[in-house]
This record gives structure tokens, sequence and C-alpha cells, in this order.
């Protein structure tokens, strides 16, 4: 008789799979705890002297409008808000990127409706 043969491999090994990218870049804000005081002053810097006056120049350049104003005080608002209150880099970086991201988002609809007009 003729024995059967196993194409596949009988010992178990274990498929070791990557944390998410949310997961990752949240145990990267934990481990720049050390670094606090860098993010703080980085983090007000960027969005004080650069990110707000922009953001508010672009608005300016299309007309006045509240709507536009009130997330480029918002988003600085969180920013120094988060910063002053002493929260953990965990919430203070992800809070910093998101309000980034609402002032690139209003000074590129501010630059659509410019260009438009």
């Amino acid at each position: 008789m003729q024995t059967l043969h196993h194409p596949f491999d009988t010992v178990y090994t274990p498929v070791t799979r990557k944390p998410a990218l949310f997961t990752r870049f949240i145990t990267w804000c934990r481990q720049q705890e050390e670094h606090r005081f860098g993010w703080l002053a980085a983090i007000l810097t960027i969005h004080g002297c650069v990110l707000a006056p922009l953001t508010l120049f672009m608005i300016f350049l299309n007309g006045t409008n509240i709507i536009f104003i009130a997330l480029a005080i918002g988003a600085m608002a969180m920013s120094l808000i988060s910063n002053l209150a002493a929260m953990p880099t965990r919430i203070t970086i992800p809070v910093f990127f998101l309000s980034v991201l609402i002032d690139l988002v209003v000074i590129i609809i501010s630059l659509a409706l410019y260009f438009m007009a």
C-alpha cells in the first residue's frame, strides 16, 4: 500500500500581524512623552506664528467668511487648550495634527473660492 503524502506542513506557526496604522501612531505619541515640552513649544510656535496668520490671511484674501474664521480660531484653540491643560502627548500630538488638517482645508477652500471668483 502506498502511504499518504501531505503537501502541507503540520507544524503550527502563528501569523504575526502588524498593528494598525492608528495604533502605531498612538504608540509613537506615547513614546514622545519625554519630549513633551519640545512638542509644546513647537506646536505653539507653528500654530501661533505660522498657521493661524497664514490661514487668516487666506480667509481675508477671499473675503471675511465668518465660518472660516471660526474654524481657524477653533483649530488654534484646540491646540492651545490641549497644551495648556498639560495633556499627555498621546492627546496633544493628534489634536495638533487635526488642527493642522482643519487649517489646511480652510486654506485650500479659501484659495479655491478666490480663484473661482
